[in-house]
């Protein structure tokens, strides 16, 4: 009997490149997306290898079951796709969700009667055309439940993720990392894609004053959570981290300015949104975030 399939939800960059890398590893591997990509898909590394993998998308489940479905889509996405997924999973399926920002996590932990785990990545990808995506740097990922089971689930996953070329690590606290990954991503990514910039741009003195207003809201909103930096303490541990990460990625184009520039849904609800709610519960005020939120929802451009 063949092996069971890794189906791959959202065939975009990280779903493409989730796709390939396992696929090259010599795993079964389905896409599954809205519309069919061409049979043959090329992954460029960041060495700047061509790994060729013929590999069509679906734009349905297949009738056999999976042995993990990464659902991959974006934040805004994940329920309807889930939703369509549903009847074709079952308490034994494991679903793992790749999503940016803090909303599709808990509910769909809550939907899906099997095991549930989150991960929160640093690979950088983007796609180039429907037949190339680029592995544009290597990262790491982390990979939990949010309630922290199925430690043996994830240390597995782990590995074969591994062993595919995309290092993970299982860990027990994938709350806590989800909600940094989501602090640094609110100080970045909605104001390069207001400001249609990438994101080293923000150095500059036209930016700089508005990335550390809102990294004094965040820092506050992730006191009140009890979230801590990765490195020290407070306002000075998350300026030093979100600064860091801005020089380390200076020349990116962050995937929320991509949707703006390709006229796209952006993510700013998913991370934005809870942070606003957070702010909400523990009584904080947080105008900068508000005022972003509501200049993303209008896509208005501006410096």
């Amino acid at each position: 009997m063949a092996p069971a399939p890794h189906w791959i939800v959202g065939p975009g960059a990280i779903g493409r490149l989730l796709a390939l890398r396992l696929a090259s590893a010599g795993h079964e591997v389905v896409m599954i997306g809205r519309r069919p990509l061409p049979d043959h898909q090329t992954l460029i590394t960041p060495e700047g290898d061509a790994l060729a993998v013929k590999l069509p998308t679906r734009v349905a489940p297949p009738d056999e079951a999976p042995c993990v479905v990464h659902l991959t889509t974006k934040a805004y996405a994940a329920e309807t796709a889930f939703a369509g997924l549903a009847a074709r999973l079952d308490a034994a399926s494991p679903l793992v969700l790749w999503q940016n920002g803090f909303t599709a996590q808990p509910r769909l932990t809550d939907r899906h009667p099997g095991p549930v785990l989150c991960a929160t990545t640093t690979e950088g990808a983007f796609v180039e055309d429907d037949r190339r995506v680029v592995h544009a740097g290597h990262g790491e990922t982390a990979l939990g439940a949010l309630d922290g089971r199925h430690t043996e689930l994830a240390a597995s996953l782990a590995v074969t993720l591994g062993a595919a070329g995309l290092p993970t690590s299982a860990v027990p606290d994938i709350r806590r990392r989800l909600w940094q990954k989501l602090a640094v991503n609110a100080a970045i990514n909605p104001l390069v894609a207001y400001h249609r910039v990438r994101n080293g741009e923000l150095r500059d003195p036209c930016y700089r004053d508005e990335v550390e207003a809102v990294i004094v809201e965040v820092a506050a909103v992730m006191a009140a959570e009890g979230v801590t930096p990765p490195q020290g303490d407070g306002l000075a541990g998350w300026r030093a981290l979100i600064w860091k990460v801005v020089t380390a990625t200076a020349g990116n184009r962050a995937s929320m300015l991509q949707d703006v520039l390709a006229d796209r849904p952006t993510e700013h609800e998913a991370i934005l949104g809870p942070l606003l709610e957070a702010a909400t519960r523990h009584g904080l005020a947080t105008p900068v975030l508000a005022e972003l939120a509501r200049r993303l929802a209008e896509t208005s451009p501006g410096c």
